[in-house]
């Protein structure tokens, strides 16, 4: 192990004592396009169930952690400055760490994998199991507590559906971004409310409430101010924020409106059937159970037009052994219960 280019991240080690062998730590990441959660929980050798709550130590957060969004050397030093916050709010240092699992955006093929690998060898100890996946995984872990097997659906500013079977296959389906047909996503639900006032403006398309509520929102008089303002910053976290508007105008009956949110529960339907149908969850005649977990702002039921519950009941239509989860921690505690669990399934093998 060596400092890195950032020693004096660790420099709290110094201070802190020699850690015992009964103070073993995992830690979890969950690193997304707007920011990175670390995670840092004891080992829990015996834990069958886990205790709940789940003993969580320490959570830190810091910046984004996507190499493909930030570059290689900012997303490394977020990434180290993040679990070095951990620790020192844990009261642990690195050898009592036993196992990493970092679950980020941008995690697309073996080669990712590796290179993220080899950033963290550079910051632990030999001894140290160090997994890389993509984000959806901790997602997935987050609602099965760290169990490998299901289906997992996101929806928030993107989305994916990702899952798993027992004997280790995997399938994805969307996650390529709106552009490429990401359409259930909540930028791709604002995407097409901000087509629609346009259309309407232009006399392309029917008239709809979206054109006075969305201007109101974001404080413009007139449609033709839109080109402007969406192009000034197309960032998907701003487009994406408009989502609020568009299920308020479909609760209020707007045509437009609702056929954007139908359409939308279509689209995050077909990417969960999908990986179902892929990987056989639901068994050779259909009907055997599977969990899909729900995650992200877009499936919130926070509203009567809830898109999560269009999106379960379209489903389970095909599949009626769908066991919807809605988690109750957040996807960097499912990634710290993947590192207890890999790391658990190593050591057997080595006794």
């Amino acid at each position: 192990m060596k400092r890195y280019r950032n020693g004096e991240i660790w420099d709290f080690e110094h201070e802190m004592p020699v850690v015992g062998g009964n103070d073993e730590v995992v830690l979890g990441l969950d690193g997304g396009t707007t920011s990175t959660v670390c995670i840092c929980m004891p080992l829990l050798r015996v834990a069958d169930p886990f205790p709940d709550p789940l003993p969580v130590l320490a959570r830190a957060v810091a910046g984004c952690s996507n190499h493909n969004s930030v570059g290689e050397a900012a997303a490394r030093e977020t990434l180290e400055q993040v679990m070095a916050d951990a620790l020192a709010k844990s009261g642990s240092n690195r050898s009592a760490v036993r196992a990493v699992c970092l679950a980020v955006s941008g995690v697309n093929h073996p080669t990712d994998q590796q290179r993220i690998v080899n950033w963290l060898r550079e910051m632990f100890p030999s001894y140290v199991k160090l997994y890389v996946q993509n984000d959806a995984v901790a997602a997935l872990a987050s609602g099965t507590l760290g169990k490998l097997h299901g289906c997992v659906l996101i929806a928030g500013t993107g989305t994916i559906a990702y899952g798993f079977t027992e004997d280790g296959r995997e399938a994805r389906a969307a996650g390529a971004g709106p552009t490429l047909g990401d359409w259930g996503s909540g930028y791709g639900i604002a995407a097409q409310a901000l087509t629609a006032v346009i259309r309407a403006y232009d006399g392309r398309g029917p008239e709809t409430n979206l054109t006075s509520s969305i201007l109101e929102k974001i404080g413009l008089s007139s449609p033709d101010e839109l080109i402007g303002w969406t192009y000034a910053d197309p960032s998907w976290a701003r487009i994406a924020a408009l989502v609020p508007v568009v299920v308020s105008c479909a609760e209020a009956g707007d045509e437009v409106a609702n056929r954007i949110l139908f359409e939308s529960v279509q689209e995050l339907a077909l990417s969960v059937k999908a990986v179902v149908e892929r990987l056989r969850l639901c068994g050779e005649d259909g009907k055997d159970s599977f969990p899909l977990v729900m995650v992200g702002g877009v499936l919130e039921a926070k509203k009567r037009w809830d898109i999560g519950k269009e999106v379960i009941n379209c489903i389970s239509k095909e599949f009626p052994g769908v066991f919807p989860i809605r988690p109750k921690v957040e996807p960097a505690v499912g990634a710290a219960l993947l590192a207890r669990n890999f790391y658990m399934k190593e050591f057997c093998k080595e006794l």
